[in-house]
């Protein structure tokens, strides 16, 4: 593991490296969020790193990377440009992308922007598709309604965790992973999202984008993803023929926490 601080331009990343370069692409990982760093999934991306090099970085105004922006510089398509930068001052060359929840949805702006720079795309717990057509597979979903009123009932450490792990009995290491990297939290505001003042961060047809880079995808996603339902990674798959699609079962939006081994079994088996 190799930590260090990259200059794109106007921002500074922290950047981690797991494992060794070698004659395949890098593996570089834009994170979720976007308040939180890319901490919280080093659990699926250490077993890849024993045959694999793998990038993961803070986006700027998260974690370590630079913070205390302007609003106006906390916006997707900065990130967009950060990511393409940051592979370029690292000598990259062509990479694999993976972009976990948010991250997947930038990542989609980046292959819109950049795609002679990536090989292979993976989406990982994920959607292409907007915020209320979520809603409507939520909405008639029975496992979705039951995991709420388990949600309504619990306490304490239940509560803030039912929505990202399915196994209850990992709520607690979940919450303490989150705990441990404390310092990963960011400048992103939900409320400036909710007011309509972030600009979206899937290109205007993210179907349409990923047709026409025409590269293989994997979509990677929990059985029981609370946040985006794994209705719509199958309606993705469906739409695009270049992809693959592996359900984790038994998992819910951290489907990499919750059983890495296979999560990230499927990500090598796709990468080969």
């Amino acid at each position: 593991m190799r930590d260090s601080f990259v200059d794109v331009g106007d921002v500074t990343l922290f950047v981690r490296e797991l494992g060794e370069r070698g004659d395949r692409p890098s593996l570089v990982v834009m994170h979720g969020g976007p308040d939180v760093g890319h901490g919280y999934l080093l659990p699926g991306f250490e077993p890849l790193a024993r045959d694999h090099h793998v990038v993961l970085f803070d986006f700027r105004g998260c974690g370590r990377s630079t913070r205390g922006l302007p609003d106006d510089e906390l916006q997707p398509e900065y990130v967009v440009r950060d990511t393409h930068r940051l592979v370029d001052q690292l000598e990259l060359g062509q990479v694999d992308l993976l972009g976990f929840s948010t991250g997947g949805r930038a990542a989609m702006g980046f292959v819109d922007k950049h795609p002679e720079q990536v090989r292979r795309l993976m989406l990982a717990s994920t959607s292409a598709y907007t915020s209320a057509d979520s809603a409507r597979y939520l909405a008639d979903w029975p496992e979705y309604q039951r995991r709420q009123r388990i949600e309504d009932e619990a306490n304490g450490v239940l509560r803030n965790s039912t929505v990202f792990v399915w196994d209850l009995s990992l709520a607690p290491a979940y919450l303490a992973l989150l705990n441990s990297i404390g310092t990963d939290q960011g400048d992103w505001s939900l409320e400036r999202a909710m007011q309509g003042l972030m600009h979206p961060w899937c290109p205007g047809d993210p179907e349409q984008v990923l047709r026409t880079l025409n590269k293989p995808t994997l979509i990677l996603h929990g059985e029981y993803d609370m946040g985006f339902p794994v209705q719509l990674a199958r309606r993705l798959h469906t739409a695009l023929p270049t992809s693959q699609l592996a359900v984790i079962p038994n998992t819910a939006h951290m489907a990499h926490f919750e059983n890495p081994t296979l999560w990230s079994d499927h990500i090598r088996r796709f990468l080969a």
